[in-house]
């Protein structure tokens, strides 16, 4: 029998998944390392435990305590399952540009979660940092534990990432790609696959708004690189000392859009619903695709799952609200009209006339207006379903008194999705007001015409 004696026995040997669709283009064979297959849906489990295990040893806490930590949620989750499973209890700091997921998810398995500013210095007394390192000089018999000081975190990697990446490829990895943060995983890693072959490429992938590349590039730690940054995850404002810049062969920065609109595409096209750094992983690889050569193997760490994302990067809202979604919306599709007014009737106007205008400008959508109101419609379809009762007579009757529903009135950055689930076979067209407060529509055949281009 197979059975395992808690949770914490089914971290590590994570899938290494071929990539087929993103990566067709390149000559190589591209490979992701996914993470979120650790019970904590994770890489932060790894090294979690593994700072515990050290800690334990070492007499850092004692039965009963609390574990102290400043995390931006995944490295929390691996301690909170570890307390689970040891009898600890946690108290976590986290920041408010961290998705909301992440800190209910913490929530859900006992911790608590103390939300800190984003945009403040790392000595600020309201960081997640200062926050966490007071908490634990005053909690009574409690381990701050400082994955971005602790080596026990690259250790993690040394120990089992780095040698499950070695067996699975047989020893035939070319290249190793990370989003980096507090360092322990692209150093661990990249120190154990060096050591096995020193041709292998580690290859660090930053955020703008991080001094990480530059410091990297010039051992300049410069403020004025830092600035705040949407990507979670990965980027410092400051060095961890888990970091040995000598395993590190190149540095690329990614944006937060590029990153984010990546982790879509590797949902959509290749099956693997990661988080916000394995978007960006993988576009930094992309962006040095000049550098592969047929016969590299390269493996990218995904780190986490896209579940923690779900408020955010897999949100249309949030995507569109960032600029980070190209897509079109209602504003798009009426905008090469022109100054083309929008032809109406008035309720007291016979149906021959409507009639007429529809013949004249060739459309089939018309809103009743009253004054500045809409009050109604007049289709093509709902006039012709009356005309099988009334005969030619219909277009000597009102149209108060044939007309339909008003059309929905939409925002006019209505994204075409939407717009696509309120044109029904009932109802052919949606209203909206741009800014001067005018009233454009947009029908079935503008959608049908938006989605071919």
């Amino acid at each position: 029998m197979d059975i395992k004696n808690n949770v914490l026995e089914t971290i590590g040997n994570t899938p290494l998944i071929r990539l087929n669709k993103i990566t067709k283009s390149l000559p190589c064979t591209v490979l992701a390392k996914v993470e979120y297959f650790n019970p904590g849906n994770s890489i932060k489990d790894r090294m979690a435990l593994k700072m515990l295990e050290v800690a334990e040893l070492e007499g850092k806490i004692k039965p009963g305590g609390t574990i102290i930590e400043g995390t931006s949620g995944n490295t929390g989750m691996g301690l909170a399952l570890a307390a689970c499973v040891k009898g600890y209890k946690c108290i976590f700091t986290t920041t408010d540009k961290q998705s909301k997921e992440k800190a209910d998810i913490l929530k859900a398995v006992g911790a608590e979660v103390i939300v800190c500013p984003t945009n403040v210095e790392p000595d600020d007394p309201r960081s997640y940092y200062s926050v966490s390192r007071r908490l634990a000089s005053e909690v009574p018999n409690s381990w701050y534990v400082n994955q971005y000081d602790n080596l026990a975190n690259r250790l993690a990697h040394y120990e089992q990432t780095g040698p499950e990446i070695w067996e699975q490829t047989g020893g035939q990895v070319t290249h190793l790609v990370v989003a980096t943060g507090t360092g322990g995983t692209i150093v661990g890693t990249g120190k154990y696959l060096k050591e096995k072959n020193p041709d292998i490429q580690i290859w660090a992938i930053d955020s703008y708004g991080s001094l990480l590349k530059k410091y990297y590039e010039t051992g300049e730690l410069d403020q004025n690189e830092v600035y705040p940054y949407i990507s979670e995850g990965f980027g410092e404002d400051f060095v961890p000392q888990n970091y040995d810049m000598s395993v590190i062969d190149r540095f690329e920065k990614v944006t937060d859009k590029d990153g984010a609109v990546m982790a879509r595409r590797i949902a959509k096209e290749e099956g693997l619903f990661c988080g916000y750094s394995a978007g960006s992983c993988l576009q930094g690889m992309m962006q040095l695709k000049g550098h592969l050569k047929k016969g590299d193997m390269v493996v990218c760490i995904f780190h986490d799952h896209g579940s923690r994302y779900v408020g955010k990067i897999y949100n249309d809202q949030w995507m569109m609200e960032r600029g980070f979604l190209d897509v079109k919306t209602f504003k798009d599709i009426v905008s090469g009209r022109g100054t083309q007014r929008l032809v109406t009737v008035s309720p007291g106007q016979l149906v021959g006339e409507a009639v007429e205008l529809m013949q004249k400008y060739n459309i089939e959508n018309l809103p009743v207006m009253q004054g500045q109101e809409v009050v109604g419609a007049i289709s093509e379809g709902g006039l012709f379903s009356k005309m099988m009762v009334d005969g030619q007579d219909i277009k000597k009757k009102s149209i108060a008194q044939v007309q339909e529903p008003p059309y929905p009135l939409v925002a006019f950055d209505t994204p075409l999705e939407r717009l696509k689930s309120l044109i029904t076979k009932e109802n052919g067209a949606v209203l909206s007001r741009d800014d001067s407060g005018n009233f454009h529509i947009v029908t079935k055949y503008d959608v049908i015409q938006a989605l071919s281009n």
